[in-house]
């Protein structure tokens, strides 16, 4: 699944030991869409390398794409929104919503339906 928006929120990160002895940590960002009504996502980037590599910063156009999954803890069941790819918006592209420029005149003459005149010879 993909999303795309513009960061909003970079949360604190998480770390710590899991129980086979290994360094972990995750980076939550909060994306907005652009729509008439804007939606709102909280997702996750998990491991170090992934969270240097992708680099993200506030303020920035990406499209996200991720995976949703869920798990039990007590009963409860919480969704996870993890990203595993993340790719900048090139600024050349319109926002959705943004007007589209008209069409560049075109060098060739109109001709109207109406012209009386007509020098072709067939």
């Amino acid at each position: 699944m993909e999303f795309t928006g513009k960061i909003i929120a970079i949360l604190q990160p998480r770390g710590g030991v899991s129980k086979t002895g290994n360094e972990w940590k995750v980076q939550e960002y909060v994306i907005e869409d652009h729509g008439q009504y804007p939606r709102k996502m909280c997702f996750d980037v998990f491991g170090a390398d992934k969270i240097e590599q992708f680099n993200i910063q506030m303020g920035e156009e990406l499209t996200v794409s991720f995976d949703v999954d869920a798990r039990q803890w007590q009963d409860r069941w919480f969704n996870s929104i993890r990203a595993w790819k993340v790719e900048r918006v090139s600024a050349a592209a319109p926002a959705p919503g943004a007007p589209i420029p008209p069409p560049a005149p075109s060098a060739a003459p109109e001709f109207l339906s109406g012209d009386a005149k007509d020098d072709l010879p067939f």
